[in-house]
């Protein structure tokens, strides 16, 4: 089995421009193929897994990778599957997200001896004349084509600005000047990018009468359509001081039934033989399935150490452990208390475990809240300064939880 039809079987491929000759090239190990990631924060997320993935598999099989960051797109940003126009950086703020997606992006790419290429399209883009560029490349691009673009449809509506409509346009440019100056013969993305993708390889055939390729990816979502890699609507981050270890394990760890041997197929290395095996397993075997899931990607983010540190600390707290020093931690100090003690609604909003005190309070009543295994029932509960030095673990249901520790 070729690498483009172990894609295929792994549910990554989701449109192709040209379906014989990308297999050909990929297959081969002949392919120099681009994915462009903007700096829009100073660390990738989950969200970014898919494409990091797809380009640690294909340079395995030979392929070259063109990491384009986007130092000079992201000054515009990108409009696609937003109902708003993106925060605009400044150039600082760039560089610096810039410098932090570089750092990241090595432990999943080999760049030693030109086997990857990494570039940043600030270099060409922000010198361009716009005159000469309405001139070179705006005559190549048909309004009426652009304005049914996937990318731009979710903004009609609320409001398309001239400034994001030239997003189209920029993206386009890169892949033509990635064509000329490093034999960039395809371009990779997320299945939201076609029509930016399809704007590149018609240029490139416009200006210089040659053939490019582009294939997008399967966005990752879960069974209800939404994208995955965000947690209580914050982004899961690939950068361990955002988000740790454990709680990266746990975000895989937690992922519905239905959506687990999906996960396995599109984000681990493991086997498709294995994972076959892997398809039939039910009930416990499932939960069994989603620790090989959190496993072997944090241990691909984060190392095998950190990866059997967060399986650990998970099973401990699974089991009702509250020992584990893995867990994630609230860290108090004294100055933290009221009257020498912290009642247990204020506690939960220190800990993030509820967003409000009348949160808090009904969670309790509930039956949701526990101390060291030990269902808590009374919302006027106060934790005195000896407990609290003492430490316990404070659990909101099954999978919200929080080592209280007092410094």
């Amino acid at each position: 089995m070729g690498v483009y039809e172990e894609l295929i079987a792994r549910g990554l491929i989701a449109q192709v421009t040209d379906e014989e000759k990308i297999r050909e090239l990929v297959n081969a190990g002949k392919a120099r193929f681009y994915i462009g990631f903007d700096c829009t924060a100073d660390s990738l997320t989950a969200g970014h897994f898919m494409a990091l993935c797809l380009m640690k598999r294909l340079q395995m099989a030979g392929n070259t990778p063109i990491v384009l960051i986007g130092g000079g797109t992201t000054m515009i940003g990108d409009p696609s599957g937003r109902t708003d126009m993106r925060k605009m950086l400044t150039r600082e703020d760039i560089n610096y997200n810039a410098e932090c997606f570089r750092r990241q992006m090595e432990r999943f790419i080999d760049f030693s001896d030109n086997k990857a290429i990494m570039v940043n399209n600030a270099d060409w883009l922000l010198d361009l004349n716009y005159v000469e560029l309405l001139r070179e490349v705006g005559t190549h691009f048909s309004v009426n084509n652009m304005l049914r673009a996937e990318c731009y449809k979710n903004r009609m509506e609320r409001g398309l600005s001239f400034f994001e409509f030239n997003y189209m346009i920029m993206q386009s440019y890169d892949f033509y000047y990635l064509f000329q100056h490093y034999d960039c013969n395809m371009q990779f993305g997320g299945d939201d990018q076609w029509s930016n993708m399809l704007g590149g390889t018609e240029l490139i055939r416009r200006k210089l009468g040659q053939d490019a390729f582009a294939m997008t990816i399967t966005l990752l979502t879960d069974s209800q359509g939404n994208k995955m890699g965000k947690t209580a609507g914050n982004a899961v981050w690939l950068d361990p001081n955002k988000t740790s270890p454990f709680d990266f394990y746990q975000y895989w760890r937690n992922v519905g039934d239905e959506d687990v041997m999906k996960c396995i197929r599109k984000l681990t290395f493991l086997p498709l033989e294995e994972i076959e095996k892997m398809a039939s397993w039910e009930g416990s075997e499932l939960n069994r399935a989603k620790e090989i899931l959190a496993w072997e990607l944090t241990a691909l983010v984060h190392g095998e150490e950190e990866a059997n540190k967060a399986q650990a600390s998970a099973r401990a707290l699974f089991s009702q452990g509250s020992s584990d020093s893995n867990a994630p931690a609230l860290e108090l100090k004294e100055e933290d208390l009221q009257n020498g003690g912290l009642d247990i609604q204020d506690l939960l909003i220190k800990a993030e475990l509820c967003s409000s005190r009348s949160d808090a309070r009904r969670n309790i009543q509930q039956g949701g809240v526990s101390v060291d295994g030990e269902k808590l029932n009374d919302p006027a509960r106060v934790f005195t300064l000896e407990e609290l030095k003492k430490g316990f673990l404070l659990r909101r249901g099954k999978k919200n939880y929080k080592k209280i520790i007092l410094r």
